[in-house]
């Protein structure tokens, strides 16, 4: 458990599986701080693209759209909502559709220089929080006071995916296999940010992890 006050930018990177979220909002509720999911960001803007029909290489027409939606996330790490106009859409958010097609759209820069700046305010708004994503310790945040990026080995993030989804271990490996390679395209999900700290949680359950990070945020502390 922390002993001081966190005031500060904790940016949480890795790949899919790795263990992002979880570690991410334990650890904003034992330090009091904010917790932004920009991946929820992303899936969000992904649905409402998806509702409106339009082509998803159609630049122009999708930022429109992401323009003219009202989108509010929630950042208490005990109430971490993502909604549409008012509407909660965490469920869909998660469902393999948007799951399908959250590469394609995030992959657009008009989206991701929009969600960027939005995520730098929300992020600018806070006295403290944790940040978790893809690129947030290089791209958002790379004044970021804790730089961690988390990463397991591929059978273990796809068993752990799976007991999320539901669908079998094979099936879950080669949809992250094909979101990494997507992804990829416009981040890099296997790099560490420079200064970022690398924590392999292949064998490591939420307390042994949240037990490390609190071990570099003392160090920080004592530095």
């Amino acid at each position: 458990m922390p002993t001081t006050p966190f005031d500060g930018i904790i940016a949480i990177d890795g790949p899919s599986g790795s263990g992002k979220s979880s570690v991410s909002r334990r650890l904003a509720t034992e330090l009091g701080a904010a917790c932004l999911d920009t991946g929820a960001m992303y899936r969000a803007v992904t649905l409402a693209v998806m509702r409106s029909g339009v082509s998803h290489s159609d630049a122009a027409t999708i930022m429109k759209v992401v323009e003219g939606t009202r989108f509010e996330f929630g950042t208490h790490p005990d109430d971490r909502y993502t909604r549409i106009d008012d509407v909660n859409v965490d469920t869909e958010i998660r469902g393999a559709e948007v799951t399908a097609h959250v590469s394609a759209v995030s992959g657009v820069p008009e989206v991701r220089q929009h969600l960027i700046k939005l995520q730098r305010d929300i992020i600018a708004a806070a006295s403290a929080i944790v940040v978790e994503g893809r690129d947030i310790a290089e791209v958002v945040a790379p004044h970021a006071d804790l730089k961690v990026y988390l990463t397991a080995d591929p059978a273990e993030r796809a068993r752990r995916r799976s007991g999320q989804n539901g669908a079998d271990i094979a099936t879950t490996a080669a949809d992250i296999q094909r979101r990494d390679t997507a992804d990829s395209k416009t981040t890099r999900p296997h790099d560490a940010a420079p200064g970022a700290v690398v924590v392999d949680t292949t064998h490591l359950d939420l307390e042994q992890v949240l037990t490390v990070l609190f071990e570099l945020l003392a160090q920080r502390n004592n530095a």
